[in-house]
């Protein structure tokens, strides 16, 4: 038989920097190791023969032995842009073994041309592309680069290889419904990546797959991790009764979260829809109070609605809002600062990602400014650490100063706490959860961390004291909110220090 029958293939998630949504710094409170699993590595596993030996290795859970390299035939790498110091580290370990290396993903699919120690390039969606390799593997006729246009029908994509990895080491598991979103703000590159029609999965797949999770044995939150959940709303009200009927047989093991657009505040069936599926969380890309900064990145979903209530209304509708909030646009003034600040604290956003903004490759904006000879560097693709890849139009040293006002105000202490209570006050949360073992430990470890030893333990006792008796229902995202808070603020601490 072929000796391309059997293969040892080797998948390597790189290493995550200490980020904003890396959650590092928290991790222990609950036992976990990282926040979330590669889900696309899983994926193309699911895409390989079946009769080769797969084996998958997270750096954020676990070491990359010189065992694990010599046992493999080819080593799969995929990555997001803020992990490429991790990969060329992976690259450069595999090159010196000799190892074959097949990379794709995010960060490869725009940037492949700065790794001439790849072996094969695997890029853009893996359901085209990857059948293209496999073919010319088995022929013995590898090209360097598989690249395509063309948009896969995702309702034949199979089930992630969970069996790859240990449910135990992940605070959340993730799952994906959508590719794709009918906006195109300037600074994304979602369109780059998966185009402007969302394309879903079917109500079926979905049950299947969440399905093949609950007889695997997992029971707690799950990231939906769509571009935008909402973009063909026609097909999410189809799919959530489904998930509602089966969230009901199953007494609800699953909460969710997930990303949206603005919009789903005009829509209530879509919002009491979720809510009953039991999502509990859902980030928006707020970016800014400012409508000629919208209109400047062609935000219109965001311009034709009054924000601060679009976000009121979710949380009134069971699920809070976590916000993307950027400074640096051409537009933005020195009034700009104070005025993400007031937003943010009006609106009770606890989880309020406020970055500078970036060129990412092969965006709208990266085009425009490199027209324009402002672009400096590639972008780190952190979505807060300080940096700026292009020449702003505000002055530089008052952008940097000013969104480091932004960070150390709403994330010291006091401010952060306040922004809670504002949040539990509107917030009438719907979510039917299972506390579990992890949960417990988690108070009582918060209890001794932060309600003990910590500068912040007035705020915290004052916290759940209040909520414990005025909204018993949002107690246990109290908790949880709180001990988030000392992660963002090393975060942010890390940031403000540069």
């Amino acid at each position: 038989m072929s000796v391309w029958l059997y293969m040892n293939i080797l998948l390597v998630y790189p290493k995550y920097p200490d980020t904003f949504w890396s959650f590092k710094h928290v991790l222990k409170f609950i036992s976990k190791k990282a926040a979330f699993p590669p889900l696309g590595l899983m994926t193309v596993a699911a895409m390989l023969p079946e009769t080769w030996e797969k084996k998958l290795i997270d750096l954020n859970v676990t070491e990359l032995t010189a065992d694990h390299l010599e046992w493999a035939d080819m080593v799969f790498i995929g990555a997001m842009i803020v992990q490429k110091d991790s990969a060329r580290e992976i690259i450069a370990r595999c090159k010196r073994l000799g190892k074959k290396i097949v990379a794709g993903g995010p960060f490869f699919t725009t940037q492949y041309n700065q790794f001439t120690d790849v072996d094969h390039f695997v890029l853009n969606e893996a359901e085209v592309t990857l059948p293209l390799f496999l073919k010319d593997l088995e022929e013995g006729s590898l090209k360097k680069i598989y690249t395509s246009t063309e948009r896969p029908d995702i309702t034949k994509t199979p089930l992630p290889m969970w069996s790859l990895i240990n449910f135990k080491d992940y605070a959340t598991l993730s799952v994906q419904y959508s590719r794709g979103c009918p906006f195109n703000c300037e600074f994304c590159d979602i369109v780059i990546m998966n185009g402007r029609i969302p394309r879903n999965k079917s109500p079926e797949q979905m049950i299947t797959e969440f399905q093949a999770l609950y007889n695997a044995g997992w029971r707690g939150p799950i990231f939906i991790v769509d571009d935008n959940f909402i973009g063909n709303t026609l097909n999410v009200k189809k799919m959530l009764p489904e998930l509602i009927t089966w969230q009901k047989a199953y007494k609800y093991p699953f909460s969710f979260f997930t990303e949206a657009s603005t919009n789903l505040a005009a829509d209530p069936e879509l919002m009491q829809l979720m809510s009953a599926a039991n999502f509990y969380k859902v980030f928006l890309g707020i970016e800014t109070p400012s409508l000629d900064g919208l209109k400047e990145c062609d935000k219109f979903q965001n311009v034709s609605r009054d924000l601060a209530d679009a976000v009121r209304t979710i949380h009134q509708n069971g699920m809070q809002v976590m916000g993307g909030f950027i400074v640096g646009f051409d537009s933005d003034t020195e009034n700009i600062f104070e005025a993400q600040i007031k937003f943010i604290q009006q609106t009770g956003v606890v989880t309020a990602m406020v970055g500078l903004l970036t060129a990412l490759p092969q965006t709208r904006l990266w085009h425009r400014l490199k027209a324009e000879g402002r672009l400096v560097k590639e972008s780190s693709g952190g979505n807060t650490d300080g940096t700026l890849n292009f020449v702003p139009k505000l002055n530089k040293e008052t952008l940097l100063q000013g969104y480091k006002r932004i960070l150390s105000t709403i994330y010291s202490r006091r401010v952060y706490y306040k922004r809670i209570h504002t949040f539990i006050k509107s917030y009438k949360p719907t979510v039917r959860t299972r506390i579990s073992k992890s949960d417990m430990l988690a108070l009582f470890r918060s209890m001794w961390n932060i309600g003990i030893i910590s500068n912040a333990r007035l705020h915290y006792w004052k916290l759940l004291s209040r909520t414990f008796v005025t909204k018993i229902k949002a107690f246990p995202t109290a908790v949880e909110l709180a001990i988030i808070g000392q992660h963002f603020e090393k975060i942010v601490a890390k940031t403000v220090a540069r």
